[in-house]
């Protein structure tokens, strides 16, 4: 048995799996925002409850948190130094010279996590192509070392110029540290990323060392409190990436996993498209704090290899801190359930980005929530049952709720509560849909071609209404969609993924050389696989990116399998033309080209994941619960909309919209029109109905 493990900003989703049958046992309970650890704790014991000795007979517990993520926005990291080369210390706040905000002479920049008088130089230089040019002066490196101890720093980042060529400069004060300074966390560029790029890499390692004493502290609790409850098997993190690694990779190298929950969801939203044979799938996860989708293509989520973390303008490219590493092309929005909504300084309504969390959470629960949010709007719509949130084991509030909307928001707008409520519910879906077309234009994707998919808690209580604003033709809802991303997990590989920085030439290359430095990656993955308990044959893919001599941005191009030395290097130019020339409409034949990073991941096969057919045969009326009226936004009114109990209904049920489906972790609404069939594995399928105008757009 395997159990997946997702801490959101709200939420804590369980997912208990039993491989040989591929049945699934889920819990779903409030984020416990000061310690994670005792809602896992929390979580697992109601499991043991449900599945008596499941927590004994478990192999693996994989798990994702937003607790790197959220240490960087929060700014609360370690203490941290950082050693550089002489005259490179203000590095972090140059950047790359480009500016959000070009004319804004007022334009706020993020605060680099190590000020000024923690970054240290020594005396060092390496060329371009790692020949060094000024020797190390280990003298006076080991005094910036004492230096770093006397300033109180918790962890030190060392990041040298040129480095990623030959380490032997950083190799040499990592010794120097660890003699100096054990006590202190490390993290050494050419480790965390021997990569080319001074900014990029140098903020990438600082952040590496922010986090890196907080995430050890976090897992070592965390196996702690795990072995208390009687587990003996391994603990497993997400990475930013789609794949899955160890506790200790985790520690060691924390910036991979900044994006580690909201990945998962897409995971499992990339294995459904492939299983359902979906050219264009639009992963939608909708927990309660943030949205997050990604449009997965081929059955394939895209992957990027930089991103920012913590804008200073939530919208606005280049106004964050830069990390270069690999991770799944999704985009964030602060749009969740617990989204708070009021009213703006310009007397519009404002939903978002702000977020009621955990605690107090919204209104309706009870909690001391006093800001009205999405949550609020959305029972009072009628779309929830206060009754049955979670399951029937969290009682919401509908007075309170209604009283904060009509005295937050209705009145200091000057409009009617219906049109307060319909407001809140229908901007928030609006404010997505803006994006997500957004997203999937950038992409070369049709919103009106993709079939949506709906993960997260609210995730099925929006999808329908995104959809629509869409124009997307169909929806599926997995089941146990609200707790989707703790699913994905399992359908993640055991991976790790590398990369090396080497410029050269297409034409003075020596391919036998560069096959050796792909094994040199190849054999480092291995060793990051097994150290992490993997058995059996380990498989690698390579690529590389490359780029015009001169141009500032590479193309990343697959390699062929086998031996690099044989490749012809007239067939890999013919390759690069194509792949430019696919994403930019013309090539340069005339112009030469070099190699710029040689990347590798290297990855164990995933463990198969056994859907469970529906076996139950029942009547579609033992699935009816009963009838409620939900607000329909065409008919402007609340109409009566049937209640099914999704865990009656049988394979091959059809319904007919206006209806609500209620499982214990989420709501799914079906609109007027629309129909919705269930299918042998007990996904539900939703057609939309074909708008005026779109008939020859689909």
């Amino acid at each position: 048995m395997r159990i997946g493990i997702d801490v959101g900003g709200t939420f804590t989703d369980f997912v208990l799996l039993d491989d040989a049958s591929g049945r699934a046992s889920t819990y779903k309970c409030l984020t416990t925002p000061r310690d994670p650890s005792d809602a896992i704790e929390a979580g697992l014991r109601a499991l043991a409850l449900q599945v008596p000795g499941c927590i004994e007979g478990l192999q693996e517990v994989i798990h994702g948190t937003t607790l790197v993520i959220n240490a960087i926005i929060e700014r609360k990291g370690a203490r941290t130094g950082l050693i550089t080369t002489r005259g490179f210390r203000d590095v972090l706040e140059l950047g790359r010279e480009i500016r959000y905000a070009a004319y804004d002479a007022f334009a706020q920049m993020p605060e680099p996590l190590v000020p000024r008088e923690r970054r240290l130089e020594v005396d060092e230089r390496l060329r371009a192509d790692g020949s060094v040019l000024t020797p190390l002066d280990e003298a006076q490196a080991r005094e910036a070392v004492r230096e770093m101890a006397r300033l109180g720093v918790e962890s030190v980042a060392v990041c040298l110029l040129n480095s990623f060529e030959n380490p032997a400069h950083e190799l040499a004060l990592k010794r120097l540290l660890t003699e100096e300074f054990p006590q202190a966390s490390l993290s050494i560029s050419y480790e965390v990323l021997p990569q080319i790029r001074e900014y990029e890499r140098t903020s990438t390692t600082v952040t590496n060392a922010y986090v890196k004493p907080l995430t050890e502290t976090y897992l070592r609790r965390m196996r702690e409190r795990l072995a208390g409850l009687g587990f003996r098997g391994r603990l497993f993190i997400m990475l930013s990436s789609g794949g899955v690694t160890s506790a200790e990779t985790a520690a060691e190298f924390p910036v991979r996993i900044i994006e580690s929950g909201p990945t998962a969801a897409v995971i499992a939203a990339q294995y459904y498209s492939r299983l359902f044979d979906c050219p264009e799938m639009f992963c939608f996860d909708m927990g309660g704090t943030t949205a997050k989708s990604c449009l997965i293509q081929g059955g394939v989520a895209s992957v990027v290899q930089s991103f920012e973390v913590g804008r200073v303008q939530r919208f606005q490219k280049g106004s964050g801190l830069t990390i270069q590493v690999p991770v799944v092309d999704l985009m964030e929005i602060g749009a969740g359930g617990g989204s708070i909504a009021r009213a703006g300084r310009l007397g519009t309504l404002q939903v978002g980005p702000e977020s009621a969390g955990a605690e107090p959470g919204p209104i309706c629960y009870g909690r001391g929530g006093t800001e009205p949010t999405v949550t609020d709007a959305d029972l009072l719509l009628g779309y929830l049952d206060a009754a049955y949130f979670l399951g029937g084991t969290m009682k919401l509030d509908i007075a309170a709720a209604r009283r904060g909307i009509e005295e937050r928001v209705a009145q200091p707008l000057g409009v009617s509560y219906l049109e307060a409520l319909w407001g809140i519910h229908d901007l928030i879906n609006e404010t997505m849909a803006a994006a997500a077309k957004t997203h999937i234009a950038e992409r070369g994707g049709n919103p009106q071609l993709v079939t949506v998919a709906a993960f997260g808690g609210a995730g099925p209580v929006h999808a329908y209404g995104l959809a629509h604003k869409l124009g997307a033709p169909r929806l599926v809802v997995p089941p146990n969609a609200g707790v989707g991303s703790a699913l994905g997990f399992f359908t993640a590989p055991r991976a790790f993924d590398l990369v090396r920085s080497h410029k050269v030439p297409f034409a003075t290359a020596d391919f036998g050389k560069l096959e050796a430095l792909f094994r040199e990656l190849e054999a480092e993955g291995e060793r990051t696989l097994r150290r992490a308990g993997a058995e059996g044959p380990i498989g690698f893919a390579r690529s590389v990116e490359a780029r015009f001599i001169g141009q500032g941005s590479e193309t990343s191009l697959p390699v062929p399998e086998g031996d690099f030395g044989a490749l012809d290097a007239a067939e890999l130019r013919r390759r690069f033309d194509e792949a430019y020339a696919r994403l930019y409409g013309r090539t340069y034949p005339q112009s030469p080209v070099e190699f710029v990073n040689f990347c590798v991941r290297a990855s164990l096969p995933v463990k198969p994941l056994v859907l469970p057919k529906i076996t139950h045969q029942g009547r579609m009326q033992d699935a009816v619960k009963g009838e409620r009226k939900a607000y329909c936004g065409t008919a402007r009114d609340f109409i009566p909309h049937a209640v099914y109990d999704r865990y009656k209904l049988a394979a091959g049920a059809e319904l007919q919209g206006p209806a609500i489906v209620e499982e214990r972790e989420s709501t799914v609404i079906i609109g007027e029109r629309a129909r919705a069939r269930v299918d042998e594995f007990g996904f539900l399928w939703i057609e939309l109905p074909k708008e005026r105008g779109h008939e020859n757009k689909l």
